[in-house]
């Protein structure tokens, strides 16, 4: 009888540790970075560099910032460069929403920090394979940004 129950048990474990992967099967990139001391410097660049290899889906991308909640602002603005597979480049002002009219925070709180996760680019077509490099730079008017605990972004393949 205790043979049945080790087997069970090891049974669902194993089918709990495939299905993890595939609940997040359409995520193609997702990374962050912790911001030292809690404050972002408008001189520091937080870089990402992604390989995209198939150009046929569309992508969502995301902006994923952690503030804690002493941050004192209701917004974040970024400075955006793209470096393409190319050599073409592309620079964005990026304004990221973290609290409503009421001063409520919009993403997810745990403990002090909220979690944000801002959809900055729906139906994202890559038009050529190759290696793409994301560049932020905080754009507030404090050069020393105070409270913001990581940043990073992610890519998912857009649902059909």
């Amino acid at each position: 009888m205790r043979a049945w129950r080790t087997i069970i048990l090891i049974v669902a474990a194993l089918t709990l540790l495939l299905a993890i992967p595939s609940c997040d099967r359409n995520m193609v990139f997702e990374e962050y970075r912790t911001v030292e001391g809690n404050t972002w410097n408008s001189q520091d660049i937080m870089k990402f560099n992604v390989s995209i290899t198939d150009v046929k889906p569309v992508y969502n991308f995301y902006i994923n910032v952690r503030v804690g909640s002493d941050y004192r602002f209701a917004n974040l603005f970024l400075f955006m460069k793209t470096l393409y597979p190319t050599g073409k480049v592309s620079v964005d002002t990026v304004e990221c929403f973290l609290a409503d009219v009421d001063g409520r925070w919009l993403g997810e709180r745990s403990g002090s920090s909220i979690d944000n996760r801002i959809l900055m680019r729906k139906n994202l077509k890559f038009n050529e394979p190759g290696l793409y490099s994301f560049e932020f730079e905080q754009a507030m008017r404090d050069t020393a940004l105070q409270n913001i605990e990581d940043f990073g972004i992610r890519i998912e393949k857009a649902e059909q």
